[in-house]
């Protein structure tokens, strides 16, 4: 295809053609000798006529392969051949803008008609839009239980590309952090964690968990299937490498019989299907089960979770109070693991100031959550308690997750913040937070009086 030039008689005829004809030829030419010669030729058919209909050109050749040769192939005419990407120029952005009258998140907040015409026509280096990335805040106006981000990044680009919106929707998602000035520590020194082990007679389970991402490769909402793929075996051949009694396997959601995928469910180790409105119009459950999977060490108390909403889940977790331990896991895990990412020419995602890099805001910096389930029967009933969770920097989830309610009087109860803290410092909070919790608790027990304590300060500037 490359080089590719009609027959005499053809070209004798494209120089009598009228003028509009011509360039529609020559177009086609050009178009034809973008595709790289190591292509097979239906690959460069496909590649060509995939290209047209994603909005990248305005002419495509259309063409039916036999016996390996080109058959016949032509020219739609110049009205209908328009690209998305023409078309949409046709229109002002503000002819495009959504409206986000009745939504209550942080894009609908932070997204003005100014930056939206700023940023309308920008595509990263992998072709991610912005309205791509706003697509699931604006299909999912709210949340019945707590404010949503409503944006997700397609590619560690994302977070440059369009910061004129990610910045504000991080500064309000994070409580003031300031992406362009502020600088995020990160501390995996488990050493540095005290108070770590809980009253088991209220704290029923510890859990700590993060996501990373592998750098240069698209994120779960962008991804085409050969790149998930390759997280896959890019995390699983570096997972292989694990000893001692982090030394464990990995199990392929396509492989697994439905037995077995409902156990490690209903034990909560793994991922379900993505239903979600919130993930599913962020294109998160393209191609399930293709390449998702969960790995496990033999004990099952340290995890990863392989594309579901990143990259990958790191999770250390086990029945009973003893965070220090949990953590520590959790800690000497994750060095490990990214040692043997860089072992095989990779790295993770990260920035100074966004720390790890992943799909939702939400979770940039440090991507924590450390949480137990915890019994409060008298706590939870007291109309206190939701101050006292603000002002600890705690949130309360049900314990099948975000959008579950509590089972009877046990709670999910985890750090709130992410990013601006590191990861001891986050952990402690959760520590300190939930003794606080058990004293009240104690003290309602005993029909003592609770106090609601100070706010404790978000982050060092």
């Amino acid at each position: 295809m490359r080089g590719w030039s009609p027959p005499r008689e053809e070209s004798e005829k494209l120089f009598n053609q009228r003028p509009s004809a011509r360039k529609q030829q020559l177009l086609y030419s050009s178009f034809a000798t973008e595709i790289p010669r190591s292509y097979p030729a239906s690959t460069k058919m496909a590649s060509s006529f995939t290209r047209l209909i994603s909005g990248r050109n305005t002419a495509v050749l259309l063409a039916s392969l036999g016996a390996g040769t080109v058959a016949s192939g032509f020219l739609l005419s110049e009205n209908s051949s328009l690209a998305a990407e023409a078309k949409k120029k046709l229109y002002p952005p503000s002819s495009d803008f959504p409206d986000l009258r009745k939504h209550n998140n942080c894009m609908a907040t932070a997204l003005t008609p100014a930056i939206y015409a700023k940023l309308r026509d920008q595509v990263t280096p992998n072709n991610w839009t912005l309205d791509q990335c706003i697509q699931t805040g604006v299909d999912n106006p709210g949340h019945p239980f707590i404010k949503t981000v409503g944006c997700v990044a397609g590619d560690e680009e994302s977070y440059e590309v369009f910061a004129d919106l990610f910045d504000p929707v991080i500064k309000d998602r994070h409580n003031g952090y300031d992406p362009k000035t502020m600088t995020h520590p990160t501390d995996l020194d488990a050493s540095k964690l005290t108070n770590g082990m809980f009253d088991e007679n209220y704290v029923l389970s510890s859990r700590v968990r993060t996501g990373r991402s592998i750098r240069g490769l698209s994120l779960p909402p962008a991804c085409s299937r050969a790149e998930r793929r390759e997280v896959e075996r890019v995390a699983v051949t570096a997972l292989a490498g694990l000893k001692g009694d982090l030394a464990g396997r990995y199990y392929s959601l396509g492989d697994m019989t439905e037995k077995e995928q409902q156990q490690l469910i209903d034990d909560h180790f793994l991922f379900d299907k993505p239903v979600s409105p919130l993930l599913t119009c962020a294109f998160m459950a393209r191609d399930w089960p293709d390449a998702r999977g969960i790995w496990h060490n033999n004990e099952k108390t340290f995890l990863i979770w392989i594309n579901e909403e990143d990259h990958t889940r790191v999770i250390s977790m086990e029945k009973g109070g003893n965070m220090k331990r949990v953590f520590e896991r959790f800690c000497r895990g994750l060095k490990q693991v990214e040692h043997l990412i860089q072992e095989r020419g990779w790295e993770f995602m990260w920035n100074k100031h966004l720390g790890y890099i992943l799909t939702c805001p939400s979770n940039l910096g440090t991507g924590l959550r450390a949480g137990v389930h915890v019994r409060l029967p008298k706590l939870s009933k007291d109309s206190r308690f939701p101050k006292i969770l603000d002002n600890l920097r705690l949130q309360k989830r049900g314990t099948g997750g975000v959008d579950t309610a509590a089972t009877g009087d046990t709670f999910d109860i985890s750090n709130n913040d992410r990013l601006g803290k590191s990861e001891v410092e986050l952990v402690q909070l959760l520590v300190d937070g939930v003794n606080y919790l058990i004293e009240c608790e104690k003290r309602l027990e005993k029909g003592q009086d609770i106090k609601v304590p100070a706010p404790i300060a978000q982050f060092r500037k």
